[in-house]
């Protein structure tokens, strides 16, 4: 007996056309969401490197800038340093050369004494120091004299100063007397075989201004009286004077 299949089933649907259209279209806004999703993955993804290379550039530009702030700063110190041993080095060389100046006037002053072929003179005033004080319009002087005639002799006598400046618009000279008040107003005494330094005090009148200081010293007999000017600015400009004996 010969098999027969039975006859298929037909299903019959209505034909729909909207339906299709909405299928297109969401298979359509399937792929676009897909695409935009992608686009902006990538767009992330190139943000990230970006940022990741701008931060590595930040973070060296940081590095290199660190360094050359440390070496300006070695640089100003060692600028520093050298501009002060530049000024000691100024201030030791003014300082010798006062000191050179120094001993070559004492060694032509102790030349002039002790020389065998010096001429022979009688009193003089070799030099003239004036010193400020921490009272205003009162100064320290030192004033030298000097003998070379009478060799090993003692010389005694008497040394006074006067000072010329301007008062009032007006050219003055104050004496001793009016200088040192609590001094002697005779003068100040000298007893000396060779030379001696005479240390006193003077104070200005109030609104005077100094420009030469005079010192006289009168000995008597063949020594007679010496007498010298100095600038104010010079005997004030002069090496201190070294406390010796004569």
């Amino acid at each position: 007996m010969v098999y027969v299949p039975p006859p298929p089933l037909l299903v019959v649907r209505s034909l729909d056309p909207a339906r299709r259209w909405r299928a297109a279209m969401l298979l359509v806004l399937g792929w676009l969401v897909s695409v935009a999703l992608a686009a902006g993955a990538v767009t992330m993804l190139r943000d990230r490197v970006t940022a990741a290379g701008d931060l590595a550039v930040v973070e060296q530009l940081k590095k290199e800038n660190a360094g050359l702030q440390q070496r300006i700063a070695v640089l100003e110190r060692s600028e520093q340093v050298a501009r002060a041993a530049n000024t000691d080095l100024q201030q030791a060389l003014h300082d010798r050369q006062e000191q050179i100046s120094g001993l070559r006037a004492d060694l032509g002053f102790y030349s002039r004494l002790t020389g065998s072929g010096t001429l022979r003179e009688g009193l003089a005033v070799q030099g003239m120091h004036l010193a400020p004080t921490a009272e205003a319009r009162v100064y320290n002087f030192t004033v030298t004299i000097t003998q070379n005639l009478r060799a090993g002799q003692l010389t005694s006598g008497r040394a006074r100063v006067s000072v010329t400046g301007v008062r009032d618009g007006k050219l003055v000279t104050f004496d001793w007397p009016e200088l040192a008040a609590n001094q002697d107003r005779d003068g100040m005494g000298f007893s000396f075989k060779y030379f001696q330094q005479l240390k006193g005090a003077l104070m200005l009148p109030a609104g005077f201004t100094p420009n030469r200081i005079h010192a006289t010293a009168e000995a008597g007999g063949d020594m007679g009286r010496a007498e010298q000017d100095f600038a104010w600015s010079d005997a004030l400009a002069a090496p201190e004077v070294i406390d010796v004996q004569p």
